[in-house]
C-alpha cells in the first residue's frame, strides 16, 4: 500500500481496510507502505502472497509486479504485462479497438509535438495517459481551452489523450473472478467524476441497482468481460463506462488495482452481490 504516486492518500486507506479484513480472518499478514525506494525492507520479511492495493504509478503499471515476478513471489491480480498495458489509455485504447469494443474518437499528443488535427466534435476530455482516478483531466468545450487543458495534464504525463467527450451517464463494472458484479451508476453534483467526486464528496450517488433495464445491465456486464479478457487482465478489476443519450456505452477506461476504501466501488458492488468486504478481500487473494 502507499507508493509514491499521486493516488498515494488512497492508496493508503485502501490497505488500511484490506489489512482489518484480513486480521478479521484470522490471516498472519502484515502491512507495507512502499515509499519508492525501500522494497529490501519488503524483501527481507517472509510472506507467502502479497496483496496488491498500490494504486496508480508503480502499483497498476506493471512495476511492482515484475519485482515480485523477478523474485517468483505470488501476488494478487493482473500480471506485469498486462498491468502496464491497462495503465497506459491509449494502449488500452489500441487493444480494445483491434477487439472492435466501443470506444470514444481520440487522438494522443506528446509534450513538444505538434497537436494531431483533431476530426471529432467538442468537447473533449484531455487527460494524462498514466494517470488514474481522473487527476489531471480537464473537459475542453472551446478549441481556446486546449493549450491550458495540456499544460494541467503535462504536468502529470509527458504524452496526454484527447478523446472526444460524451454526455451521458457513468457506470462501472466490476470484475471478480471471471464474473461481472451487479452494476453501479455514478451521478455526481459538479462536473464529472472526478477526483473530489470520489473519494472526497458526500454529494456523489452511486446508484446499485443501477437503474437499467436487465438487458441494457447484461449488456454492459458483457462488454465489460470482453475488455477485461482482452487486455488479460486477471483476477479483478473495474471497467468504466459512459452511456450516452441513446443508452450508447463508450468504454472509458480499466482499473486493475481499483480502490477498497468506504467510498470504493468495487466492494459496493461486491456486497450488492452478496458479498462482505472481508469475503470480497479474501476472494481476491484466494484466487
Amino acid at each position: 500500500m502507499g507508493g509514491n504516486s499521486a493516488e498515494r492518500e488512497v492508496s493508503l486507506s485502501s490497505g488500511e481496510a484490506v489489512y482489518n479484513a484480513l486480521k478479521n480472518q484470522g490471516i498472519n499478514c502484515f502491512k507495507f507502505d512502499w515509499s519508492g525506494d525501500n522494497l529490501d525492507q519488503l524483501w527481507a520479511q517472509k510472506f507467502d502472497k502479497a496483496l496488491i492495493v498500490l494504486h496508480g504509478r508503480g502499483g497498476e503499471d506493471g512495476a511492482i509486479q515484475q519485482q515480485l515476478e523477478n523474485r517468483q513471489l505470488a501476488y494478487t491480480g493482473s500480471d506485469s504485462s498486462a498491468s502496464k498495458q491497462c495503465m497506459n489509455k491509449a494502449s488500452t485504447k489500441a487493444i480494445w479497438t483491434k477487439h472492435n469494443l466501443p470506444l470514444a474518437d481520440s487522438v494522443t499528443t506528446s509534450v513538444g509535438q505538434i497537436v494531431p488535427e483533431i476530426d471529432f466534435p467538442l468537447p473533449w476530455a484531455v487527460k494524462p495517459i498514466l494517470e488514474g482516478s481522473s487527476i489531471g483531466i480537464s473537459k475542453v468545450e472551446d478549441k481556446t481551452q486546449l493549450d491550458s487543458a495540456l499544460k494541467i495534464a503535462f504536468q502529470y504525463d509527458d504524452t496526454v489523450l484527447i478523446e472526444q467527450w460524451i454526455e451521458g451517464d457513468e457506470y462501472t463494472v466490476s470484475i471478480l473472478n471471471g464474473k461481472a458484479l451487479p452494476v453501479i451508476q455514478i451521478k455526481v453534483k459538479r462536473g464529472f467524476y472526478d477526483y473530489e467526486s470520489k473519494y472526497h464528496s458526500n454529494d456523489t450517488q452511486y446508484l446499485c441497482p443501477c437503474e437499467l433495464s436487465n438487458a441494457d445491465e447484461q449488456k454492459l456486464q458483457k462488454i465489460a468481460i470482453q475488455a477485461f479478457t482482452a487486455i488479460n487482465a486477471k483476477t479483478w478489476g473495474r471497467v468504466d463506462f459512459i452511456l450516452d443519450q441513446n443508452n450508447t456505452p463508450y468504454l472509458l477506461e480499466i482499473n486493475t488495482v481499483p480502490g477498497m476504501t468506504v467510498h470504493s466501488l468495487v466492494p459496493m458492488a461486491a456486497k450488492a452481490a452478496g458479498l462482505s468486504f472481508d469475503e470480497l478481500v479474501l476472494a481476491i487473494i484466494n484466487d
